[in-house]
């Protein structure tokens, strides 16, 4: 008789789960700051919340996304709306790790893509709303112009300014998470059980 599996949204509200909450806030920091100070034209504001869905699932990558977005609303108050779409991500990562997406380099590689699509459905409602379907990236706005001139469809427009900035900040966002993951030592990751219990395929 087989094990039943975990599912991927069993609670793991244990101590070390719990930790990571802040620490992940931190990595979404110093990933922002250093964005900023290089003016790259990506976001980067995330890698600690998809670090912390893949050590320890979708609750905790959620929270901690949505807690990021909160506290970066007590000076930009329109960042609390995105809490949704960090939210949105966390969940995704969670579950995608949870079922062996973290397992190589090409399947982070669609982790990533299936990400950015989620939180683009997520995000252009928001961008739509507050910012006439604008990022405030300079590459996507430029694209978003040329599409809303050629087709008057803002959410076309929306849409495709939204996935030019979101497909390269996804991959490299997922990409520099996963490296971090893969160096944590096992000691440490037999702390969380999201990957201890992965359904393989």
């Amino acid at each position: 008789m087989h094990e039943k599996k975990k599912s991927p949204f069993s609670p793991r509200f244990t101590t070390a789960s719990l930790a990571l909450i802040p620490a992940a806030i931190g990595i979404n920091f110093v990933g922002k700051l250093v964005v900023s100070l290089l003016k790259l034209p990506l976001w980067m504001d995330s890698i600690g919340t998809i670090l912390a869905s893949m050590l320890a699932g979708p609750w905790i990558g959620a929270i901690a996304g949505a807690v990021n977005n909160v506290i970066y609303g007590f000076q930009d108050p329109i960042s609390i709306p995105y809490a949704l779409t960090s939210v949105a991500m966390g969940v995704t990562v969670g579950v995608m790790a949870h079922y062996g997406w973290t397992k190589s380099f090409w399947r982070v590689i669609v982790l990533a893509l299936v990400m950015c699509v989620i939180s683009t459905i997520v995000s252009v409602p928001i961008n739509i709303i507050f910012w006439e379907g604008m990022t405030g990236n300079v590459w996507g706005d430029a694209a978003y112009g040329i599409i809303l001139a050629k087709t008057h469809s803002v959410l076309l427009a929306s849409t495709i300014d939204s996935l030019i900035i979101g497909i390269p900040d996804s991959i490299a966002s997922v990409i520099i998470a996963w490296g971090l993951f893969k160096a944590l030592p096992k000691n440490l990751l037999q702390l969380y059980k999201t990957n201890t219990d992965v359904e393989e395929f």
